[in-house]
């Protein structure tokens, strides 16, 4: 097993490249609408490999899948709208609210408690973006 070291570098690279003028034609034309389809293959064919416990095709479905993803951000990006790394940086800002158990100085009982916990961070988190 690798580090846990992502190298999401290297592969926004590769899209940048795969996106540029001397790029490949088909990657420069998509839109994040155009990959809809794309991840959705992709998510179920990860789907299908899990439920299949086959675990060299569910490493391989997995990256398939975030190379479908980072080339949705990387096209935000290019209108300077967002970056892979936001959603990444996002993902990881809400983890760490929504688990103040682990994060922080708050304590649960059981599941129930802590699926009620949950809700209520997402419920306020919910209300502050409306």
């Amino acid at each position: 097993m690798t580090s846990n070291k992502l190298p999401t570098g290297k592969l926004l690279n590769t899209i940048k490249k795969l996106r540029s003028d001397t790029g490949c034609p088909w990657d420069i034309k998509q839109t994040p609408k155009t990959l809809k389809k794309y991840l959705q293959e992709e998510v179920n064919e990860l789907l299908e490999a899990i439920d299949n416990e086959d675990t060299a095709n569910i490493r391989e479905e997995i990256g398939d899948t975030v190379y479908v993803l980072m080339m949705i951000a990387e096209i935000h990006s290019e209108k300077a709208k967002f970056s892979f790394a936001d959603s990444l940086d996002e993902i990881n800002a809400k983890l760490i609210r929504r688990h103040p158990h682990v994060f922080g100085n708050a304590t649960i009982k059981d599941e129930e408690e802590l699926r009620r916990q949950w809700q209520n961070i997402k419920d306020m988190e919910k209300k502050r973006n409306i």
